[in-house]
């Protein structure tokens, strides 16, 4: 089968746990999450959402939007790798390049929830990653949050794109982020598009400057083809090498109740329709109608539309809700 999206990058089960009785303080302009030390924590409920991850995420964004997509990690021979298995056939993603490594532990992630944020205590065990000898070239990879271990990975997914007609979407996960530009400077430079937010790019270009136009450029100068940076309530800000591209927040229908997986969604759901043959302009119009979706529900998965639905939403959205493209000088 040739694929039009293939997600890469670690899996895992997300353990949500709803906190009652913490409070929340500002230190230096940070929000931080604080209880005694000791103390017994009492907690409203615990929500299992299996097959999730940045990449898994976007695997089933791309399948509800009719794409013919796969998902390429790793997972033990436990109970959760074969639920998360299960789940993601579910899902109508293909498991055809999932590989169970016998011994080893799932991840498995515990994200406190606080009102409609969230802390995620993340351990990802290490698996070892190979592309596979495709038989029919996929049209996309999405290379996301993946183990420290993974770092030759990496370089191998960058020179398989630079010797084919394969499009890479990157959104970098946390480890990534802190590799910083240029242990991955090889991978920057074969990417198509590239997603992170503000805070996130001034870390990877150990930047000061808080200039969306400059943060915009200067990914650009690493060699990739589109940068695209969110910047919360502020939208979300690209750069094609020659325009500059703005979009406001798609309007929540609803006060959120959980924004995990909300970067997801709007990364996911741009490549999707990248991948559909839309317009750079046309895939931004559509990613934050699925955030907003998204932050609806526990999970970064339920709220994730399918096509008809999403372009419903579109062809409601106020006046206000389109791009806004400037040439740079």
């Amino acid at each position: 089968m040739k694929y039009d999206f293939i997600g890469i990058g670690d899996i895992t089960t997300d353990a949500f746990i709803d906190l009652k009785d913490v409070d929340v303080h500002t230190n230096h302009g940070i929000k931080e999450l604080c209880f005694r030390f000791g103390d017994k924590i009492p907690f409203e409920e615990v929500v299992e959402v299996p097959a999730v991850g940045n990449s898994a995420n976007a695997a089933v964004s791309a399948s509800r939007l009719g794409l013919r997509s796969a998902l390429l990690a790793g997972v033990g021979d436990d109970f959760n790798g074969k639920v998360c298995l299960a789940t993601l056939e579910k899902q109508g993603v293909s498991t055809e390049f999932m590989k169970m490594f016998k011994g080893k532990h799932t991840n498995y992630h515990y994200v406190l929830r606080f009102g409609v944020e969230r802390t995620i205590l993340v351990k990802q065990y290490p698996y070892s990653y190979t592309l596979p000898n495709f038989d029919v070239l996929p049209s996309w990879f999405y290379f996301s949050s993946i183990s420290e271990e993974a770092v030759d990975f990496h370089h191998d997914i960058a020179k398989f794109v630079a010797n084919s007609d394969v499009k890479l979407a990157f959104q970098p996960g946390t480890f990534q982020i802190k590799l910083g530009y240029e242990k991955l400077k090889d991978l920057y430079a074969v990417t198509d598009i590239f997603f992170c937010n503000k805070q996130e790019a001034m870390q990877i270009l150990s930047s000061s400057s808080e200039n969306i136009k400059d943060l915009l450029r200067e990914m650009g100068r690493l060699g990739i083809k589109t940068v695209v940076i969110t910047d919360g309530p502020n939208g979300a800000f690209a750069y094609d090498g020659a325009k500059f591209y703005f979009l406001p927040m798609y309007p929540d229908i609803a006060p959120p109740t959980d924004r995990t997986g909300a970067g997801d969604a709007f990364s996911s759901t741009t490549v999707a329709y990248l991948a559909k043959g839309a317009s750079l302009e046309d895939a931004l119009l559509r990613g934050p109608i699925n955030s907003m979706s998204v932050v609806q529900y526990i999970g970064a998965q339920k709220g994730l539309l399918d096509q008809k639905a999403l372009e419903a939403y579109l062809k409601d959205a106020p006046s206000d809700y389109k791009v806004t493209i400037e040439r740079d000088v």
